[in-house]
């Protein structure tokens, strides 16, 4: 067996920080600039510390593929923790996202497009445009349609065959309004305005309903499948894409509860997607260039590396118990072979496979690789489990150990 490496050894395989700032689209930057001035720098995103708040999604793509200059000033969301005084000092309600734009703040997610379509001109069509507005009348209904089957306690058989009937007949809508041209997207030239305003539900949708439901998404839709791969072709939307595990988890306390229709394939699913496995091709399809798993997997060494001290002293298990499994973790990352943890050392690593969060702590892929190490390293131990996620809130993902650390 490989014995595992010393943080010294290991550090030797970390990858340079990418630039944040000019660099491709990323969940850790603080200011985006795309090769301009800082004083061109008209708006101040405010938007939720753990990448994962689909409304901040919107907004966030939405500068990203204008191309216009930003900070970024990141809060918490009250399932994760407490909201920063400084924050609701600003905005009483704490909600998010918010923009501040030329000096002046601005709420809810579609009057901050509507202002920045104002200030710097749309994305495509228009969003008040006849066109888009019926695009976003079908995004309300599609939302609806997975809100009414995911969220539902004690549906019976005949009222789950009923809320998937619906679901399904409104995503083929969706697939229908996508077919419009031989273009993937709503307009021939996307990805537009109104494609964005589909994205951060419809991929916590192919999440949801593969994990509680048993339902492929992108298998069943082939028109929503070519919509997400082209999706998936572009660094900017990849650089904003978080994994099934990291969603399915993070949605019971923000939707108040989801629910399973237990049926044996949503069961084999769930499982799968809780061991760090994924789905593949149903989770994401990035293309060939960017799938360098070895490039992946220092990236998530490296995204450690940078985390190990608050890491280790704030896991469970203490650091000195974690550390050489972790090490271990982290040596079956990079070798490719199995590095055995010292005994007694599963449900710590196993605890830490279940809490990366895809993009705040490193890109889908990477978190991928990662969580697969995890889970391997932890089964040449043997079964034991980390404490369970919550549903009610996810306080184990508590930020502020972390935020002293610049990221």
């Amino acid at each position: 067996m490989t014995q595992a490496l010393s943080w010294e050894q290991l550090a030797e395989h970390a990858v340079p920080e990418l630039d944040r700032v000019n660099g491709p689209a990323n969940a850790q930057a603080n200011l985006r600039l795309f090769g301009q001035p800082e004083s061109a720098v008209r708006v101040t995103l405010y938007r939720d510390l753990h990448a994962w708040c689909p409304y901040c999604q919107k907004i966030w793509l939405w500068l990203e593929f204008k191309r216009i200059p930003y900070r970024i000033r990141k809060v918490t969301m009250r399932c994760y923790g407490a909201k920063e005084p400084w924050y609701l000092a600003q905005v009483p309600s704490g909600m998010l996202p918010a923009v501040e734009l030329d000096g002046e703040l601005i709420t809810e997610s579609d009057v901050i497009l509507l202002a920045l379509e104002r200030r710097f001109g749309p994305l495509g069509m228009p969003l008040e445009s006849a066109p888009a507005m019926e695009h976003r009348q079908l995004e309300r209904l599609l939302f609806r349609a997975w809100c009414l089957w995911l969220c539902s306690p004690g549906l019976n058989r005949r009222q789950q065959g009923q809320a998937r009937e619906q679901f399904r007949s409104i995503a083929q809508r969706f697939e229908r309004a996508l077919s419009q041209s031989d273009s993937p997207w709503l307009e021939p030239t996307g990805p537009s305005g109104v494609d964005l305003v589909f994205v951060p539900y419809v991929e916590r949708m192919n999440a949801s309903l593969a994990y509680y439901k048993g339902y492929r998404l992108r298998q069943e839709h082939p028109a929503i499948d070519r919509w997400f791969r082209a999706l998936e072709a572009l660094e900017t939307y990849r650089g904003t894409q978080s994994d099934f595990h990291t969603h399915v988890h993070d949605l019971p306390p923000q939707m108040g509860g989801c629910w399973s229709d237990d049926t044996p394939m949503a069961t084999s699913l769930a499982e799968q997607i809780d061991l760090g496995v994924g789905l593949l091709d149903d989770e994401a399809h990035w293309p060939e260039s960017a799938r360098d798993d070895a490039l992946m997997r220092r990236i998530a060494l490296s995204r450690v590396l940078k985390h190990r001290i608050k890491l280790l002293a704030n896991h469970p298990s203490g650091a000195s118990e974690i550390d050489q499994p972790i090490r271990a973790a982290l040596t079956t990352l990079i070798t490719q072979h199995i590095c055995l943890p010292s005994p007694g050392s599963a449900a710590g690593l196993r605890y830490l496979r279940d809490r990366i969060s895809s993009p705040r702590d490193m890109p889908l892929m990477a978190a991928r690789v990662f969580r697969q190490a995890l889970e391997a390293t932890a089964h040449a131990d043997g079964p034991a489990q980390g404490a369970p996620i919550p549903v009610n809130h996810r306080f184990d993902q508590d930020p502020r150990p972390f935020q002293s650390l610049p990221t």
